[in-house]
């Protein structure tokens, strides 16, 4: 396994960078409070190209594979400063674009794909229910096989972009007769009949990222739009997880490195009893300790880029990356809040920003305490 950068890789990295700190920061403040979802910066980062990435040329993509794709992700997230935005983009490329290009049929992969690489198009992925988070098999949400299609009802909540979203991936078990049910994954757009989209929900973190619900009233879906084969949903989500689980924590690793370069600036500038607080051992150690994660949390994603990328499983790998980076950006920027002290927990100061942001990692795409259960499990216990 190779850890350094190519040429073009380095060069990706340091474009995304400058593109993400020059273009997607202005009235974050503001859009922070509000809750308001940027679209004029989703329609940027489609026109840069990041929402195409891993997807291949003929669908509108860049065709990058998924080391570089992951190297762009952290580039991006050490750029962009405004976390909820970063999470949007990565929700729809491993949850729904990535499911699509995975499993979907020619027909759909051309509908779908070239409109949301291009931000024509906003998707959501849609399992989570009020009363079924981590237990999947506790889904109550229905699909009833009717002549040429479905008939699904049920409800979906925490469901990420669905309030400005196009489209929604949404699983539902099938009844199917004697036969166990099957979860099975469909393709609805928003303007057919009998599905809802909620408005945002309101939420402590990641507050320009739009949340809600999506509602599933006697709603018809054609054949047409199941996506894979009756009972492949949960193939679907897990694979849909685990590329999530390797790619969209290398975005927490870039704002890792922003926190990091945050404090040392800080650290400098800030004098108590005569001198910089960087010259306090307290400071310096929880500074030194914050690149210990990002160094160790770096080799625990890529390795997990390196084995999809030789079309290995990555159950294992991916469960012990997203909890030691989703852990370790916590505690960074915990750590971060305590550094500065009272200004860091002024809303005029990003360090309270980033706490509440930082949070959100420790439960979506499973809670820490699932990938300990997974982790567990890959070890025989």
């Amino acid at each position: 396994m190779d850890f350094g950068l190519s040429p073009e890789q380095e060069e990706l990295a340091r474009a995304v960078r400058e593109f993400a700190a020059r273009e997607l920061n202005h009235d974050l403040e503001a859009r922070d409070a509000q809750g308001c979802f940027p679209r004029a910066c989703w329609n940027q980062c489609a026109a840069f190209g990041l929402l195409g990435l891993p997807i291949p040329s003929e669908y509108g993509g860049q065709g990058q594979d998924l080391i570089t794709t992951t190297v762009a992700m952290e580039a991006l997230g050490r750029g962009c400063r405004d976390n909820g935005l970063v999470f949007s983009l990565n929700a729809q490329m491993w949850a729904v674009e990535m499911p699509i290009l995975h499993y979907g049929t020619e027909e759909q992969k051309r509908r779908w794909l070239p409109a949301l690489v291009s931000g024509e198009a906003i998707g959501a992925h849609a399992i989570t229910e009020p009363g079924a988070g981590s237990d999947v098999f506790a889904l109550t949400t229905r699909a009833t096989r009717e002549p040429g299609g479905y008939r699904l009802n049920g409800a979906k909540t925490f469901s990420t972009n669905a309030p400005v979203a196009d489209l929604a991936l949404a699983f539902a078990y099938l009844e199917r007769g004697e036969q166990p049910q099957a979860l099975t994954a469909f393709l609805v757009p928003r303007e057919t009949p009998g599905v809802t989209f909620s408005r945002a929900i309101e939420k402590l973190g990641l507050r320009t990222s739009p949340m809600g619900e999506v509602v599933f009233e006697d709603c018809v879906v054609p054949e047409s739009q199941r996506l894979g084969p009756e009972g492949a949903g949960m193939a679907i989500f897990n694979s849909a997880m685990e590329w999530e689980r390797a790619c969209i924590f290398a975005a927490h690793l870039g704002a890792m490195e922003r926190l990091i370069e945050d404090c040392i600036r800080y650290a400098r500038e800030r004098r108590q009893f005569g001198q910089p607080i960087a010259k306090f051992e307290s400071v310096a150690d929880r500074i030194a300790d914050m690149k210990v994660a990002i160094e160790a949390g770096r080799y625990l994603l890529y390795r997990v880029g390196w084995l999809k990328q030789q079309g290995k499983s990555a159950v294992l790998e991916a469960a012990l990356a997203k909890l030691f980076v989703s852990e370790s950006h916590k505690q960074a920027a915990l750590d971060a809040l305590q550094l500065f002290g009272g200004y860091g927990y002024m809303k005029e100061y990003p360090i309270e920003r980033e706490v509440r942001d930082a949070l959100s990692g420790t439960l979506y795409s499973g809670t820490s305490e699932m990938q300990r259960k997974i982790i567990a499990r890959c070890l025989g216990l």
